[in-house]
């Protein structure tokens, strides 16, 4: 058991890095939490007396630190700031002097009101990384419409793949993928300018447009046949919209499986007792499987059925044919891999009590990130420490 009583000294890669954020609800805060679990110094701007929304999103026996605030926001400071005020500007002018990064997510025309916009803050300090979330990209006709993730999923086209695969309606991932999608985009945009800031000493304007991030994200295989002009088949990748595609029953569960070179197909359908299949010409080849990947699909449920989960993960892995137990997500909880490499942590810090944490996944010989550096902070917790280290005061 982890405890985050007191902070340690700054870990990781990114140690020596100050960001000042003022993105709230999940695309900003994901993209910040990765830079802060990496070691950046991550100080969080909240609106006074309520802070990010997230705070009081989902169960928490913690009045204003809830679940997913708390899955985004830990190794990071928060101080409450209101900009609109003279007391406000004053701190966060004084803030980005002192900053590698300033990130945010309100649009640039309310931040340029409050006279932080990038010329702005370039004149404060001029090597500065200003990355900015937004919705759509500028220049285009959408670029002062609001963004959510629901949206982006509907307007990229990511919602319409589960209708293309069902024939019915179009439906939205059960999960924030948009948000947490752009955040990776963000948080890579952030450190390839802060390697370019390191190589020239130069800042920069960056922007991270959802709608434009998750598109390329979803159309990397989905262009597909409208890749080439004139087009050479439809859009949609047709593996990944098939129906079929799915955990497969066993006798007992479901399993995940996916035979991928002709070697593992032919060895696959010969345990499965129908050797003759691999010589069907719809099945023999890669370029054929992938044009009748509903058969195909539809073979292989009919062979899962024939064992239990375990029986079948001994014959597979012996045959060396990639295939996975499947997890429910409370199962997800005590999968033996995730239990073996600690990836959920159980932390107690003060104030919070004890709560399960997820780990940092990425792995550093040299200098590893840190997953338990920092507590969620409580709403201003750090406001009258960080405005002293300014000379104003808290």
């Amino acid at each position: 058991m982890s405890d985050t009583s007191r902070p340690g000294p700054l870990p990781g890669p990114l140690a020596g890095i100050r960001i000042i954020d003022m993105s709230t609800v999940v695309l900003g805060p994901f993209a910040t939490l990765i830079l802060a679990d990496l070691g950046a110094e991550v100080i969080k701007i909240e609106p006074p007396g309520r802070g990010d929304m997230m705070r009081g999103a989902g169960p928490t026996p913690v009045e204003g630190v809830g679940p997913i605030y708390m899955a985004l926001n830990r190794n990071k400071r928060s101080i409450e700031l209101d900009a609109k005020t003279p007391e406000g500007k004053d701190a966060l002018t004084e803030l980005l002097k002192t900053a590698d990064v300033f990130f945010h997510n309100v649009r640039l025309a309310g931040m340029e009101r409050l006279g932080f916009g990038y010329d702005e803050v370039k004149a404060l300090s001029p090597g500065i990384v200003y990355v900015h979330c937004a919705g759509f990209g500028q220049g285009g006709p959408y670029e002062l419409r609001q963004a959510y993730d629901d949206l982006i999923q509907g307007a990229s086209g990511f919602a319409d793949l589960n209708a293309i695969r069902s024939g019915g309606r179009p439906e939205y991932a059960p999960s924030l993928v948009a948000d947490k999608t752009v955040g990776l985009f963000a948080t890579y945009a952030a450190l390839a300018a802060l390697v370019h800031k390191a190589k020239t000493g130069e800042g920069q304007f960056v922007q991270v447009p959802m709608l434009e991030c998750f598109t390329f994200f979803n159309m990397v295989e989905n262009l597909y046949g409208e890749t080439f002009i004139p087009a050479r088949g439809k859009l949609a990748y047709t593996r990944s919209v098939n129906p079929n595609r799915r955990p497969y029953p066993t006798l007992d569960g479901y399993i995940g499986l996916v035979p991928y070179s002709d070697e593992q197909w032919e060895k696959f359908f010969a345990i499965g007792g129908k050797p003759d299949v691999f010589r069907d010409p719809r099945f023999s080849t890669y370029k054929a499987r992938t044009e009748n990947t509903g058969a195909l699909y539809a073979l292989i449920e009919e062979v899962a059925a024939t064992r239990t989960t375990d029986e079948w993960l001994v014959l597979l892995d012996e045959a060396n044919i990639p295939a996975m137990r499947y997890n429910t997500l409370p199962e997800v909880l005590t999968d033996a891999h995730l239990v073996a490499t600690d990836f959920f942590q159980q932390v107690t810090a003060p104030g919070l009590g004890t709560y399960r944490a997820m780990r940092h996944p990425v792995m550093f010989s040299e200098t590893p990130a840190n997953s338990q550096r920092l507590p969620p902070p409580q709403l201003g917790a750090d406001t009258q420490t960080v405005l002293e280290s300014l000379g104003l005061g808290g």
